[in-house]
């Protein structure tokens, strides 16, 4: 069984990354430029020089991480489609908090706080939406989705307020000191140490959610909530502690994304974050381990395709077609595994019978 839906798990997504890229090619035609041309240039560009290859690992980052915030609910049979909100909540709470302590404290001081104020503001805004669905019933799908909006509004308001930059031009905060920024693994490269911190989390979870009792627990739940329950799981409970961690999961990408790259807090920037992470938690069929690489691949797109349309004179829409048209794809792939397993199971019942 477990071979047959690793078998499926193979296909379907190879066939649906296959698909994606498919799709762009003939979106390509349609504006006369050759796909064969554009996929050479993708693929050569992001091995062509350290720099751009670390860049797959810089874009992979957060990735990895609003990946697992999804994953993570989804294994409680719960969805947070909530985590672009919850990382722009640790975002914010990584700008002010490194501003206002990078002249206080030393700089590695200041990030181990800096990244528990993350992981306690994300979680706590993540534990909100487990709540109402713990104590009213709500559809967390729709009360993590507008939470997103109400996230935005917080961290738009602040950065024209409280946290915008010393000129007040911009609707953004002052430069980081470099003594608060994350350390770099590659000199002369973007690489920083997130991403140690971002692979390490990924296996952290795995072993939380398949060799503790807690995941244990959190799966039971995900599997049949009333049968838990019956066995003494308090899945109220879970479904909020899930989301706190969920959440805590998602603000630590803000973190690594603003004390790592930006070294600022920008208004609006990477608004496609929570989505794609999504698209990499489905294509890893909700395997933490799985997450890393199909966030690298996912980080590769994003590099390659920027240099795509950058060399190949190929408008920046189809760079973000492409990327959806592969996300659609990885969707389906996932229906498509539910429904072969469906039919498998159909079949071993229909044999049990006629014997």
């Amino acid at each position: 069984m477990m071979q047959a839906k690793l078998r499926d798990l193979l296909i379907t997504n190879i066939l649906a990354i296959v698909l994606g890229l498919v799709a762009s090619g003939l979106m390509l035609l349609f504006l006369g430029k050759n796909p064969v041309n554009a996929y050479s240039v993708l693929i050569t560009s992001v091995v062509r020089d350290g720099y751009t290859f670390a860049d797959i690992f810089v874009k992979a980052t957060p990735l990895m991480f609003t990946a697992l915030a999804f994953a993570f609910t989804y294994k409680a049979n719960l969805y947070n489609i909530g985590a672009q909100g919850q990382f722009y909540i640790g975002a914010v709470i990584a700008a002010a908090g490194s501003l206002f302590l990078q002249n206080i404290l030393p700089g590695w001081l200041v990030l181990i706080i800096t990244l528990l104020l993350t992981i306690v503001g994300g979680g706590l805004w993540g534990a909100f939406v487990g709540f109402v669905k713990a104590r009213y019933n709500s559809n967390e799908f729709l009360v993590s989705m507008m939470s997103t909006y109400v996230a935005l509004a917080i961290m738009n308001y602040l950065l024209r307020t409280f946290l915008i930059e010393g000129k007040a031009e911009y609707p953004q905060t002052d430069a980081l000191s470099a003594a608060v920024w994350l350390p770099r693994l590659i000199p002369g490269t973007r690489l920083h140490i997130g991403f140690v911190l971002a692979v390490l989390t990924c296996v952290g979870v795995w072993v939380l959610l398949y060799k503790t009792t807690l995941g244990y627990r959190i799966r039971a739940v995900g599997y049949n909530a009333g049968a838990a329950e019956m066995s003494g799981i308090n899945a109220k409970k879970l479904y909020i502690l899930a989301f706190f961690i969920s959440g805590a999961l998602a603000g630590v990408a803000g973190f690594t994304e603003v004390n790592g790259v930006q070294h600022m807090l920008v208004q609006g920037f990477n608004p496609d974050l929570g989505a794609a992470g999504i698209g990499i938690a489905i294509l890893a069929n909700g395997n933490p381990i799985g997450i890393i690489f199909a966030a690298t691949l996912f980080g590769a797109l994003k590099v390659g395709g920027t240099i795509m349309g950058q060399m190949s004179g190929i408008p920046s829409s189809i760079i973000e077609l492409m990327q959806g048209f592969v996300m659609v794809f990885v969707i389906l792939s996932y229906f498509v595994r539910t429904w072969l397993e469906n039919n498998r199971e159909k079949r071993k019942l229909q044999k049990a019978v006629a014997k």
